[in-house]
């Protein structure tokens, strides 16, 4: 029987290697070896996680023609992955990754570390921040003292508890977009409700285009859901969509549907403008295609003078084209796993029906400790709080960078979790990988892209402030050198830390 559990295609394969940015060469440095380069560049991508474990390589004849190089470079460099432990074969079942023994299981996502990892590894992997106390005790405290007559009930709500369901109508009505609580369905996370939006429109092979870069944790969870990804390039900095690309890509590959943020983009932070936001509902309307906009940091505005344009889904109020996605995770707090869903009638009612052979509904005291929070005003109190958290840190954060590593290129965000950052020529990945060598975790720009764009850039989340983000850029630029120096994608990863 095979060991390998799923496969990598040759083209697909030669595109993530080829994408890689070579190691920086000191003065009088040599090249490696063709053969040890290939080693080296499929080594880091399962490292990373962006090919998995288990993962089928291609047969040796195949990646040199894809590669355009003599299948005894392909030979060596599967030789040397066997003797280090990146590679298994068998005659007759092929050759498969693996991990040596004693290392830890490369993360596909961007996974929280273990709270007994936090001491010693500074994690910039993942962008979430304390929750926003007192406000988080006061809510599951109210919710608590609102439960009983719930709790005489079967307790099951596919399409969210009715009360939610209205209040988050209304918080849209009173924005001026008439919202009926038929048209919301309250999910667990906007994880959840994008998963439920994927499996009722996208089948496996059809297309979602998506924003490129875009949020790694969506992308996978498409890629998984069989899914073929459209990437659609953004501008540069903080300019956000290309609607002339937008306008290409909808007419000529006419995706399913479409993934987008238009508030603080993750990781970009770019904040879409009205037109934009005007421009893309009409084109994706013409296209017949959805629009899935995810609204998860549209509250996060972090500057006094951001004025917040005019939601995406007050251009389609009827939620025909536009399918909004909104959470509490990000504005609350990660723990707080609710989502929702605002779209028309009909479309909710066909992801309820959908959601009984999946998770049948979201727990019941987390909703009724977020409805509290709306219902009192002390949503708005929390959002203050987590405002002025990420605002510290992302100032924190920027002028550590700058001090620490002034070849780095970055613009500043005027809200969100997230800073994009352009690493002055060095690889992501292999930053990635060093970086965990010397106590800094940091998810490298690949995660972001498809088939193994943004080499050169790493995502940078505002989770930490003072002198932590002080350490967090010492340690990169550690991690740096390390890079620079040619020893940052060595074979040892940490024994310590689970990424």
């Amino acid at each position: 029987m095979a060991q390998w559990t799923s496969a990598v295609g040759a083209a697909q394969l030669a595109r993530q290697l080829q994408a890689q940015q070579p190691r920086p060469a000191g003065p009088g440095a040599r090249r490696p070896p063709a053969y040890r380069a290939l080693a080296d560049g499929v080594r880091l991508l399962v490292l990373e996680g962006r090919v998995p474990v288990a993962a089928r390589l291609p047969a040796e004849r195949e990646l040199a023609l894809a590669l355009s190089v003599s299948r005894t470079t392909v030979a060596a460099a599967y030789e040397a992955l066997r003797t280090e432990g990146f590679l298994e074969s068998r005659r007759g079942a092929g050759s498969w990754t693996a991990v040596p023994a004693g290392n830890p299981l490369p993360a596909r996502g961007l996974e929280p570390l273990p709270p007994e990892s936090l001491g010693s590894m500074i994690d910039l992997g993942c962008a979430s921040l304390p929750a926003p106390e007192p406000w988080l005790t006061r809510a599951v405290q109210g919710a608590l003292e609102e439960l009983a007559p719930y709790a005489h009930t079967h307790g099951d709500y596919p399409a969210g508890l009715p009360a939610l369901r209205q209040m988050i109508a209304d918080r849209y009505t009173e924005r001026s977009i008439p919202t009926m609580p038929e048209q919301i369905m309250v999910t667990t996370g906007a994880m959840g409700a994008i998963d439920a939006i994927c499996h009722l429109f996208a089948g496996r092979g059809e297309r979602i285009a998506v924003e490129s870069p875009s949020y790694a944790n969506i992308l996978q969870l498409m890629r998984e859901a069989g899914a073929r990804l459209v990437p659609v390039a953004m501008e540069e900095g903080l300019g956000g969509w290309d609607m002339n690309r937008w306008r290409q890509v909808l007419r000529d590959a006419a995706p399913r549907l479409a993934y987008v943020v238009a508030d603080f983009h993750n990781p970009t932070g770019a904040l879409a403008d009205e037109d934009r936001r005007r421009d893309l509902v009409e084109a994706a309307r013409s296209a017949g295609t959805v629009l899935v906009v995810d609204e998860t940091m549209n509250e996060l505005y972090l500057d006094a003078d951001v004025q917040m344009p005019r939601r995406v889904c007050a251009f389609d109020p009827a939620g025909s084209t536009v399918l909004t996605v909104g959470s509490a995770s990000k504005a609350f707090w990660a723990g707080m796993r609710i989502g929702w869903v605002r779209a028309a009638p009909d479309v909710i009612r066909s992801l309820v029906a959908a959601r009984a052979y999946a998770d049948m509904g979201t727990p019941v005291l987390e909703q009724l400790a977020v409805n509290w929070l709306m219902r009192t005003g002390g949503w708005e109190h929390a959002l203050e709080v987590r405002r002025e958290q990420a605002r510290e840190n992302r100032d924190s954060l920027v002028a550590a960078v700058r001090r620490e590593l002034p070849d780095w290129e970055f613009s500043v965000p005027r809200g969100g979790l997230t800073l994009w950052v352009r690493t002055g020529g060095l690889s992501g990945s292999r930053l990635a990988v060093a970086g965990e060598r010397v106590g800094v975790r940091v998810p490298s720009g690949p995660r972001f892209g498809v088939d193994g764009a943004f080499e050169g850039y790493v995502r940078l989340p505002f989770t930490v402030a003072g002198p932590v983000a002080d350490e967090a850029a010492v340690r990169l630029a550690a991690a740096a050198q390390l890079v620079g120096s040619g020893a940052g994608a060595g074979v040892e990863a940490p024994r310590t830390f689970v990424a």
